[in-house]
């Protein structure tokens, strides 16, 4: 197949070393609007660089990845959608939820395949988690708990147009809560403060954050969300049911350790960074992404799944913002 691929940042330099590694991908395109970042990748890989977007999406390719920063992830998946190419989106497909929706009405109408990259849903822990939800192993689910942090903060440049640390972070927390149980949030009530660097709360942000989610059939939701994780990058899901309790991330890497004595876990080494910690799911969400371009499977992660992440991440910050419990039917939706 051949790949194009617009953005080679952090996160899309890796989607682009993480492609050319792939059986399935025959030729790799790569552009930035950093001509010079798109070279020097292109080169280190031995692939293509394009001019633009419009020469890639013209040059005849079978996928399209957007793993630009936010700003330019709706743009560039309108013109996908035009160009009538599948593609693959780094989450969120918009910054704002007006954008969302009318985005997830675009796809809709259209007849493009659209993967949007939770890549949650395709680590081997939360697959077992969902399985065991699903098959009544655990018998009623009452509580869960979910939690990303990250083991340091992001560059201060990243954080004005981050969204929140709701819309950045936890909104994977969301969609993976949704993949989980089969169930939808019902209402929220969120908090955050901050210890840390001053650029945060000059952004109008918070280092760490907090969320009590109430889900659709009753079941309570703790999340947690923090940038300052110095024992290591620490993403993790507890699920609580009536039969049994499912931990996933609970491994040797966990970032954390014991006040027990003679406890020798974790052994480590812990991961620090997402990319270390979800290496082979990224892996797993790009193969997938192959079999929805060819046409072989439906994405597993469509636009309105996404819309849904984005609506309860809406919801946390306006309740963080006002102080106040807010219910998912004040945040707009389809």
């Amino acid at each position: 197949m051949r790949i194009g691929l617009a953005g080679v940042g952090r996160i899309g330099a890796f989607h682009a070393r993480t492609l050319a590694g792939l059986d399935f991908v025959d030729e790799l395109v790569l552009t930035d609007t950093n001509v010079e970042a798109a070279r020097a990748l292109a080169k280190e890989l031995g692939v293509e660089v394009a001019a633009d977007v419009e020469a890639l999406l013209a040059s005849g390719v079978d996928g399209f990845v957007i793993a630009t920063a936010t700003p330019g992830h709706a743009p560039l998946l309108r013109q996908a959608i035009a160009a009538g190419v599948p593609t693959f989106c780094e989450k969120p497909i918009a910054a704002t939820l007006e954008e969302t929706i009318a985005l997830t009405n675009l796809v809709a109408a259209s007849e493009v395949p659209v993967h949007v990259g939770f890549q949650r849903r395709f680590d081997a822990g939360y697959q077992r988690a969902r399985r065991a939800v699903e098959s009544g192993e655990l018998g009623f689910v009452h509580t869960i708990r979910a939690n990303t942090h990250d083991q340091s903060p992001p560059h201060a440049s990243y954080i004005p147009t981050s969204g929140g640390i709701f819309r950045d972070c936890n909104v994977h927390d969301f969609d993976i809560l949704r993949f989980v149980t089969g169930q939808e949030v019902e209402s929220v009530y969120a908090t955050g403060a901050n210890k840390g660097a001053h650029f945060f709360s000059e952004a109008g942000d918070v280092d760490t954050g907090a969320a009590l989610l109430t889900l659709d059939d009753g079941t309570i939701v703790l999340v947690s969300s923090t940038r300052y994780n110095g024992g290591g990058h620490d993403v993790r899901m507890e699920v609580f049911g009536e039969k049994g309790t499912i931990g996933v991330g609970l491994d040797h890497s966990l970032a954390m350790g014991s006040a027990e004595e003679a406890i020798d876990f974790p052994r480590g080494p812990q991961s620090w960074s997402f990319m270390e910690r979800f290496l082979t799911a990224y892996k797993a969400e790009l193969t997938a992404f192959a079999g929805v371009a060819r046409g072989d499977r439906l994405s597993p992660c469509t636009v309105h799944d996404a819309l849904e992440a984005f609506r309860v991440a809406e919801a946390c910050e306006l309740s963080r913002a006002e102080g106040r419990p807010v219910a998912l039917t004040e945040i707009k939706g389809l």
